[in-house]
Order: structure tokens, then C-alpha cells, then sequence
């Protein structure tokens, strides 16, 4: 007899739960998780903000660190065939957490992920992306690291320079953090039509002039010997050869310099004394950058705007690194207020300065994750941005 004709009521039942599973493994199939690399508390409180605003619950993982300092991770759950974000915030130990994304999107790929995207909305190591002396491009070292690892996608906000892009064999969504602090100096600036927006270097007075067209209020920007332009430093290619007791430069008379080129190549170069183009007297001085980490040049800028005439100084920033005496600084300093937001972790200085105020960005950072996720396009969360920003 054909099987047909005598399959039993069981196998009936039996196949009805193989069809319900099949069916539910495809639902989990297109779906997708959100784990956190931080091993501490303090740094996964925006994962947490994160997945709420989602509605979905972080992924079980354990990160920790051995005795012999090894990074260990051990994900808790099933992640095959599906969308993974990593989210990982930047604490003081930069090379730890480094270590820590690492290791978890290599546990992940090799634990079948269909596509690892990490969230890290400050990326390290940025502001190594151009040649110093002898040194090396360390940011494009970290993309190809983070490409071996396994990492598809990268969700960042504010990179030092939009060119790290390029550094990556894989799409870069370079997310930007200023709306979130347009909308914190109108609501939370007494008088802010009063204000000025303010350029601590001439290197930043393209993101300084995006602020004040948007709010439209003036432009200062502040040079001289308090500022520290990039192009300002050498980078070995111009360095001029050691003097000798000859008239050569290395031994080869088809190399031999006057000896007044060697002394002018050899001569520092001289900043004129700080001058502030625009006028601030009277007015609500607020400077704007990407990172705020060591703040001596802030503490001298805002020094000199209140010689100049202002009576308030705030300083707008993305990433709140505030490392090293930053809070104490800051305290100690004719600044009013910082702002920054909390793309990194700096509960402990805002404990140690009651200046620093914080923005949240969660919530672009969620819509990021949703969009990638279903396919969605990502101009809208640009709607509000311009070149310079």
C-alpha cells in the first residue's frame, strides 16, 4: 500500500509541529540583536537606552577580562542568520575596548551572524588618521583590523575627519550630533539671540559657520600662538638634514645647501600673538568642536573672550573625552558650561565638574539601527545637516 493511504494520525501531528517550527526559525531568521561589548556598568547605559527605545532586550553576553588581562567573551544565544549590532562606547581604557569589539564580532561571525554592524559613536584612534614624523596612520590600521574581525557595517557619529571613511572596506554611516546640540542652545541658553558662535582655530570654522547660519547669529574665529593647527605639525617629509662642519648637506657635493636655506629651514615657526576676528563684546561666546579632551586651549580661549567683552562662554562638543585634571580645569575656568554628549562615557567628571551637561543621542543612534536593519534609507536623518558640519 502506498504510505498515503496509512499515515497515522501521530505523523499527521508530527509534521504540523516540524511545519510550525520551520516557520518560526524563519521568523527569527530575519530578525536581529543587540548586544553590548562594555564589561562595565557605567558603559552600557547607552546600550540600554538604545534597546529601550527599540523595544527589544539586550543580547546575552558575558565580557570580562581574565587574570592574565586576556579579553574573553561568551555569547549566550543563538545569532545564526541574523542582523548583530554591537554597540561599544569608549571608556578611559581605549586599547581594552578596542580588544573587546574585536573579540566579539570574531565570536559572532564565527557563530554564523548573517552581517555584524558595530555601533561606535566615538571612534578611537581618529585623530591619528594623518602622517605625524615617523609615525604611522594608526585609524586605518583599526578599519582593517575591525574588517578581519568580521565587522560588515559601522555605525559612528562626528569622525575627526569625514576622509576616515575611506579607510573602510565596508560601508561607514557617519551619523552627526548637531541637531541634538542646536536644539539644547535654543532651549537651554537663556537669550541665545544674543549669542555668538565661535571658531577656537581657523580649522574650525567650517563647523562654526554651519552652527551660525542655522541659528543665525554671528561668526568669530580666534587665531594665533593659543591654537594648534594640524598642518602646523611636521611630519618628517620637510625635516631638514643635520648641519655639518662641511659645506655638504651628506657628503655629496651635488647636494650641498646654502648655509642661510639650512637656518631658514631650521627656524620654528612664530605664531602671531591671538587675535579674535569678530566682536564679542557683550555677547553669549559659544565655541564649538568635535572632541573635547585636553581643554588648555578652551581654558585659554575662553580667557580671552572675557578680555574681549563676553559675559558668558559655553563650549558645544560631540565627544566629552575630558581626560586627564579636564574636569578640575573646567571648574577652575572662566567657562560657564560644557556640553557634550554621551557618545562616551563621563559620569565620574561630571561628579568632579558640575559645569559638564550631557545630550542624549539615543535616539538617532536607535533610528539608525531600525533603518539599517529593514532597509530603510538613512537620508532622513541627515534632513538637517549641512556639508561643513
Amino acid at each position: 500500500w502506498p504510505l498515503t493511504f496509512i499515515r497515522p494520525y501521530k505523523s499527521r501531528l508530527s509534521f504540523s509541529k516540524l511545519s510550525y517550527s520551520h516557520s518560526t526559525m524563519n521568523i527569527s531568521k530575519s530578525g536581529y540583536r543587540v548586544f553590548s561589548a562594555n564589561s562595565t556598568t557605567a558603559c552600557t547605559e547607552l546600550a540600554k537606552k538604545i534597546t529601550e527605545r527599540l523595544g527589544v532586550d539586550l543580547g546575552k553576553s558575558v565580557v570580562y577580562q581574565e587574570s592574565n588581562r586576556e579579553t574573553r567573551v561568551d555569547v549566550k544565544e543563538s545569532v545564526r542568520g541574523q542582523d548583530i549590532f554591537i554597540i561599544q562606547t569608549i571608556p578611559r581604557d581605549v586599547n581594552t575596548a578596542i580588544m573587546e569589539l574585536l573579540v566579539m564580532a570574531y565570536a559572532l561571525k564565527t557563530n554564523c551572524a548573517k552581517n555584524i554592524i558595530g555601533v561606535i559613536p566615538y571612534f578611537p584612534y581618529s585623530k591619528q588618521c594623518k602622517m605625524r614624523k615617523r609615525g604611522s596612520i594608526v585609524c586605518k590600521l583599526l578599519a582593517s583590523m575591525l574588517a578581519k574581525a568580521g565587522l560588515t557595517h559601522i555605525i559612528t557619529m562626528d569622525l575627526h575627519q569625514k576622509e576616515i571613511q575611506g579607510f573602510f572596506s565596508f560601508p561607514v554611516d557617519n551619523l552627526r550630533a548637531s541637531p541634538f546640540l542646536l536644539q539644547y542652545i535654543q532651549e537651554e541658553i537663556p537669550d541665545y539671540r544674543n549669542a555668538i558662535i565661535v571658531a577656537k582655530s581657523p580649522s574650525a570654522a567650517k563647523r562654526a559657520q554651519s552652527y551660525a547660519e542655522r541659528l543665525r547669529l554671528g561668526l568669530a574665529v580666534m587665531h594665533g600662538e593659543a591654537q594648534c593647527s594640524e598642518s602646523d605639525m611636521a611630519d618628517g617629509r620637510h625635516s631638514p638634514p643635520p648641519m655639518s662642519s662641511g659645506r655638504t648637506t651628506s657628503g655629496h657635493p651635488g647636494l650641498e645647501l646654502p648655509c642661510k636655506i639650512l637656518l631658514t629651514l631650521m627656524m620654528a615657526k612664530e605664531k602671531p600673538p591671538i587675535t579674535v576676528v569678530g566682536d564679542v563684546g557683550g555677547r553669549i561666546a559659544i565655541i564649538v568642536d568635535d572632541i573635547i579632551d585636553d581643554v588648555e586651549d578652551f581654558v585659554a580661549a575662553a580667557e580671552i573672550l572675557k578680555e574681549r567683552g563676553a559675559y558668558k562662554i559655553y563650549i558645544m562638543a560631540t565627544h566629552g573625552l575630558l581626560s586627564a585634571e579636564a574636569p578640575r580645569l573646567i571648574e577652575e575656568s572662566a567657562i560657564d558650561e560644557v556640553v557634550v554628549t554621551n557618545t562616551v562615557p563621563h559620569e565620574v567628571q561630571k561628579l568632579q565638574c558640575p559645569k559638564i551637561k550631557t545630550v542624549d543621542v539615543s535616539m538617532i543612534l536607535a533610528e539608525a539601527i531600525r533603518r539599517i536593519h529593514n532597509g530603510e534609507s538613512m537620508a532622513y536623518l541627515f534632513r538637517n545637516i549641512t556639508v561643513d558640519d
